[in-house]
């Protein structure tokens, strides 16, 4: 799969947005994890045009987490054609926070890993 072209015009005004959230990509990798809410989550692909570290992926929303959604959530998700973002390299995570600005639906959140 190639890999996303980015685009740096959104990253740059997601950069220099006031509500930016992480660590601005100083990070350590798997320091913070980017959580998608699949409720709100509509797959506009916001999320993949900015991040510096292809951590996103959008695609059909797996059966088992769309039986999770609640009835109006599952209507919301088949307008979308039940498109989300998922988080397959997670684990490259730098917490620069674009991806949670950028979100038209704010369904991405920033969170620290716990100590184990």
């Amino acid at each position: 799969m190639p890999k996303p072209v980015r685009d740096t015009e959104k990253a740059r005004r997601a950069a220099k947005d006031p509500a930016r959230p992480g660590e601005e990509c100083r990070a350590e990798p798997r320091e913070f994890l980017p959580i998608v809410d699949r409720a709100r989550c509509e797959g506009k692909r916001d999320c993949i045009d900015v991040c510096p570290q292809d951590v996103f992926e959008v695609r059909r929303m797996d059966d088992h987490d769309f039986a999770k959604l609640g009835f109006l959530a599952k209507i919301k998700s088949r307008v979308h054609g039940r498109l989300t973002a998922y988080t397959p390299r997670a684990d490259a995570c730098r917490a620069c926070g674009l991806c949670v600005v950028v979100c038209p639906e704010r369904a991405i959140r920033l969170e620290a890993r716990p100590n184990i």
